[in-house]
């Protein structure tokens, strides 16, 4: 009796849809964003025109419900494209990861009828979101956070201040965490949508960082801030659900993000290290540099298969929380190990500004810190595998 051979597509195989976002993805990355990294990079600021492509593109509103003026696509869609813009722009890659894997996420996932009719179609057409949870005292422990709700009438009365806030300087629409009965601790906090302009809230000290230097990271600040009562996002004191099972999701756009980055310093390393020649031949000819070679690029490989697997988790509504912790991990080990070695490949020049490598080496560090440190998914991990 015959048997016929059933072939298993590998993990990274693609569907039509997904293929095609990320070639557009990545046409738009060379052709848009990629002359305009250097000057962004030194101001340490988004082009406002390229704020405005995005949108055109539809790349701020992938997975939002067409109902909605959204693109209606797939979780995994993001992801790909994350991934493509980063490997030319880390600060462009999470200016869109943080709208989509974040603040987009949340609004489908908890809002209400009202607040995704009054608000999705905004997030995929013209407004950018921010999500803030972390505070001065409220990192690693996010739910430590010290900002206040108070009830007053048909609002709430928001008091504290944020702080990290990536995408602060572009956004409109902020998702924030306050808490409405501290004495119930993590039990209290709630998620609230607030507007730029709205009474009390305003935006603080900009951050001079390290790396994705054009992404915006601020303060915020909330004094006597009025939010209507509508503007819960989800249920009142259900807010670290919110924050949960939204920040799970947004690591394994982070492990996008990390991936770009790791392959985009590889390609600069590949094509540099058939160029330059020492001793009389290209430098790609010496057997060290290309055990190096592979090393890095089965990293990459490594840590995409891993990202690839955690939103194809997510996406089949399997349990993904160990998953998005490897890959948000993992990746970002690769993403600081592959663009190091990269800086190595090119010597001196690696060192210096008129080259790339040195760029993707700054961008990679946050990869560690953000969305959660590399001890806390380890730690994630840890419990998860002793349950």
């Amino acid at each position: 009796m015959e048997q016929t051979e059933q072939l298993i597509p590998p993990l990274t195989q693609l569907t039509e849809d997904e293929q095609m976002l990320k070639e557009a993805a990545a046409d738009f990355a060379e052709a848009s964003i990629k002359p305009l990294v250097e000057e962004m990079d030194e101001n340490a600021k988004l082009d406002p025109d390229l704020v405005k492509e995005f949108f055109e593109m539809g790349l701020m509103g992938i997975d939002i419900p067409e109902r909605y003026s959204g693109g209606g696509g797939t979780f995994m869609m993001s992801v790909v494209a994350i991934e493509q813009i980063s490997r030319v722009d880390a600060s462009a890659g999470v200016f869109m990861d943080v709208q989509n894997t974040l603040v987009n996420n949340a609004f489908v996932n908890f809002a209400s009828d009202y607040l995704k009719e009054k608000y999705l179609p905004l997030l995929a057409t013209e407004k950018v979101g921010a999500y803030c949870l972390s505070e001065a005292g409220s990192g690693s422990d996010a739910f430590a956070l010290k900002t206040t709700a108070k009830e007053d009438g048909d609002d709430f009365v928001l008091n504290g201040s944020k702080l990290w806030i990536t995408n602060a300087n572009e956004a409109d629409i902020f998702l924030v965490m306050a808490n409405v009965n501290p004495e119930a601790g993590y039990k209290g906090i709630t998620a609230f949508v607030v507007e730029r302009g709205m009474e009390g809230f305003s935006i603080s000290k900009k951050e001079n960082k390290l790396g994705i230097r054009a992404s915006s990271t601020c303060e915020i600040l909330l004094e006597d801030c009025r939010v209507p009562k509508e503007n819960v996002l989800g249920e009142v004191g259900k807010g670290y659900k919110v924050a949960i099972e939204t920040l799970n999701e947004g690591r394994i756009g982070i492990g996008a993000q990390m991936i770009g980055i790791a392959q985009g310093a590889f390609d600069a390393a590949l094509a540099y290290v058939q160029e330059r020649k020492q001793f009389g031949k290209a430098i790609s000819e010496f057997q060290g540099i290309q055990f190096q070679l592979a090393r890095m690029a089965t990293d990459i490989e490594t840590a995409r298969l891993l990202v690839y697997n955690a939103a194809r988790m997510k996406m089949n509504g399997q349990n993904f929380l160990k998953e998005a912790a490897m890959a948000k991990f993992y990746s970002s080990e690769v993403a600081e190990r592959v663009s190091s070695q990269a800086v190595d490949l090119f010597g001196g020049y690696g060192y210096v500004k008129e080259y790339p490598v040195e760029k993707y080496y700054r961008d990679s560090k946050i990869g560690k810190i953000y969305e959660g440190t590399t001890n806390m998914q380890l730690s994630t991990i840890a419990k998860l595998l002793l349950r």
